[in-house]
């Protein structure tokens, strides 16, 4: 053969790859994701803000989603270490530093509220009043947002509080906490990752959950018994971390490119996929002959009383976190909420 022909062979590939290089990504970020893969979270959220961010960036950034780099509790340090650049993080892990975003935890009891339309509400008081607080030292905040209504899910039935007294139920964060203490249960703080094992085990008799739950993890299998409030017994408060050293180490296009395609319309989604996540996990369970039941009237009036002063003790905290108008940020996250519920 000819020795241009072997040149061209040799050649051919070679220019092939340097043409892959240069349409590669300049920068991936690694997502450090606890949950399954069968999660909202990733099958939506990370694959929808992953697109979003190749689009502003034109190609420059993508990222890549990492299983198991750290236990639940532990993704604000794997994020702030620098071993993952983004995490989403449940508040809830780390009791006492964060205090401020109990706001959305608080029970409303209205029916009428969205997860989606709380997590913009959240992010815009966050971005107004609450970042203020720097309980996220250390961390870049790219979106917040809520899980859906809270609900109790049981192995056995429960018709009434009293079925619960002395119950060991999973929970985690301090409202969720308060509000089993005051009804007699027996807290037993653990991740969402560990529940099932101990449902299956009698470890614990059930779940202050949210009803996307009952998919996701599997506990429709275990803990077919669930008991719903009107707007829940509480929220869950999260928000999607990056490492800020990782976005300063971008372009200030890319920077820019990111936070913009970040905060409010990712808090947006994020809201929206607990909601749509609350829906498949409740038609899985009755699919299933589930036995989910609404709270009685009697139940729903008790539960009123679990949560007492808990706004109170809130506007507290928030004075102490150097929020200089609690009232105000208050105010302003429940007029946005009531806002967004009305268009």
């Amino acid at each position: 053969m000819a020795v241009w022909k072997w040149t061209a062979y040799l050649i051919t590939p070679l220019m092939m790859s340097i043409a892959l290089q240069a349409q590669a990504a300049e920068k991936t970020l690694r997502i450090s994701s606890w949950a399954s893969p069968n999660h909202g979270i990733n099958t939506t959220v990370w694959p929808t803000w992953g697109k979003w961010v190749e689009e502003a960036t034109e190609g420059r950034v993508n990222v890549k989603v990492e299983y198991n780099m750290g236990p639940p509790p532990a993704q604000a340090d794997i994020v702030t270490d620098g071993i993952g650049d983004v995490t989403w993080f449940f508040h809830g892990f780390k009791p006492g530093r964060f205090e401020l975003t109990k706001l959305p935890e608080i029970p409303t009891f209205d029916n009428t509220l969205s997860s989606e339309d709380m997590s913009v509400a959240y992010w815009r008081t966050y971005d107004k009043y609450l970042k203020k607080g720097r309980e996220h030292r250390g961390l870049e905040v790219l979106a917040v947002g809520v899980h859906g209504p809270g609900v109790i899910i049981t192995r056995e039935p429960v018709t009434t509080f009293e079925d619960l007294k002395g119950k060991k139920m999973r929970m985690a964060g301090d409202v969720m906490s308060t509000i089993g203490k005051r009804m007699g249960v027996a807290p037993v703080a653990m991740p969402p990752t560990k529940v099932y094992e101990a449902l299956s085990q009698g470890v614990v008799d059930g779940a202050f959950f949210t009803l996307e739950t009952l998919k996701s993890f599997r506990l429709n299998e275990i803990a077919p018994n669930v008991v719903t409030f009107p707007g829940g017994l509480y929220r869950g408060s999260f928000s999607i971390l990056m490492n800020p050293d990782t976005l300063d180490s971008l372009s200030d296009e890319d920077r820019a490119a990111i936070l913009s395609v970040s905060g409010e319309k990712l808090s947006r989604l994020f809201g929206k996929m607990m909601d749509d996540a609350d829906k498949a996990g409740l038609e899985d369970t009755l699919a299933q002959n589930g036995n989910v039941n609404a709270a009685s009237p009697d139940m729903i009036e008790q539960a009123k009383t679990f949560s007492e002063g808990l706004q109170e003790d809130w506007l507290k905290t928030a004075k102490k976190k150097r929020i200089s108008d609690p009232q105000a940020a208050l105010d302003f996250y429940q007029s946005q909420v009531r806002e967004l519920g009305a268009e």
